[in-house]
């Protein structure tokens, strides 16, 4: 398929889009989209400037920098280039009506400065309608997910076991693991939704480096390179004889994600302990997988699974630090809608990309579970990363 997406599935997005809209929101005038992110989605390229849709049908792209470069990535009609907001009042208008702007992302000074050039009767929120649309992929999104997935699912199980040597620092493992994933075709970025949220490519720590707090919200840990940079790998934990390592990270291709966690076991068999923990982790993601069906309801998911699997010690987390889901939606970022969690009351439909991660913490050994990302589908999720597997043993 062609990496270029194309007008017709852009047309289709923004009517789409103007369903919802006057679903969800009927007396809305105007919507403002600025996230780069939410651009590519609707226009096929990410510059500095912004994206409007009418509610009278009328749809226009403003590019400051580069116009040039959203004229020749963008298969729409209606690209112009723009110096100061003037230039696009003086196309659509400046009488706004009711407003709709990312209000989880977009700069209070930012929405100001747009206030002295629209008129606008209220300003509201676009963002949960945002996800909800992404949140269900087309056959573009699902082709470029597949390939994602499926080279994610080579890195990790055939070609990181052979980057592991007794002596490397956490550090230099990423570096090499970075390496190789720009070999096989990876986008670059793993892309996160979550406000400040940093990453290099994913989270990976050797023994219990893994448990280490952290404010990225997940089960997993990660000692990071410094108190300013804390993620990716350090420079003085290194790799022995006995370690698990434990090793989640974000793949892309062409802008869409994937998410998938493997555990390795360096220079000795895994302990019981470890291995028990872990099959049950796999048991507990096929488990969860077959009920990725249309009509589901997440946080009943949720609830109805943590009744259970609440009684393991250190499940999602170590200590007193526990993740409050069992998966999330994956797509243009790797954190989309809708999550397995309480809260999520919108029932799951077909299309949907969710990653599944149940974990285990378990003290002085480091964490242990897996990860991968399924589609939702009327037989249940269907695995685009390989599916769960024991620990590899290096």
């Amino acid at each position: 398929m062609d990496a270029k997406v194309t007008k017709q599935e852009l047309l289709a997005r923004i009517e789409k889009f103007h369903t919802l809209m006057n679903q969800m929101n009927p007396g809305w005038d105007t919507a403002f989209i600025i996230n780069k992110v939410n651009q590519y989605y609707f226009t096929g390229t990410m510059q500095d400037g912004f994206l409007v849709i009418k509610r009278d049908g009328t749809t226009a792209y403003f590019a400051r920098r580069s116009f040039e470069r959203a004229k020749f990535e963008s298969p729409l009609d209606c690209v112009y280039a723009m110096e100061s907001y003037k230039d696009a009042v003086a196309i659509i208008g400046a009488e706004c009506g009711n407003s709709y702007f990312e209000l989880e992302v977009v700069p209070v000074n930012m929405l100001d400065r747009l206030k002295k050039y629209f008129s606008m009767t209220t300003v509201n929120s676009l963002d949960r309608l945002l996800l909800t649309q992404r949140a269900i992929k087309s056959p573009y999104e699902l082709y470029f997910m597949e390939q994602s997935g499926a080279q994610h699912h080579h890195l990790m199980t055939e070609i990181i076991p052979n980057l592991l040597k007794e002596g490397m620092s956490e550090a230099d493992f990423l570096a090499d693991a970075f390496r190789e994933m720009y070999r096989l075709g990876y986008h670059g970025i793993s892309r996160f939704a979550m406000f400040q949220t940093e990453m290099v490519i994913g989270q990976i720590g050797f023994g219990d480096a893994s448990l280490t707090g952290s404010n990225f919200d997940g089960p997993g840990g990660a000692l990071g390179l410094s108190a300013a940079t804390p993620f990716g790998g350090s420079r003085d934990r290194f790799l022995k004889k006995g370690d698990l390592v434990f090793v989640d990270i974000g793949y892309g291709v062409n802008g869409y994600h994937s998410d998938k966690t493997q555990v390795y076991s360096f220079g000795v068999p895994p302990t019981q302990s470890a291995v028990a923990a872990h099959a049950r982790c796999m048991e507990i993601q096929a488990t969860l997988a077959s009920r990725l069906l249309p009509g589901v309801i997440p946080s009943e998911l949720y609830a109805n699974s943590m009744l259970e699997y609440s009684k393991i010690e250190n499940f999602m987390g170590f200590g007193a630090r526990q993740a409050k889901f069992l998966g999330h939606g994956v797509g243009l970022v790797v954190d989309e809608y809708p999550v397995i969690a309480n809260g999520f009351s919108t029932p799951l439909e077909e299309n949907m990309a969710i990653s599944l991660e149940p974990k285990i913490g378990l003290e002085g050994l480091g964490m242990v579970g897996v990860e991968d990302t399924y589609v939702v589908t009327p037989s249940g999720g269907r695995c685009i990363t390989g599916g769960g597997r024991e620990i590899i043993e290096i």
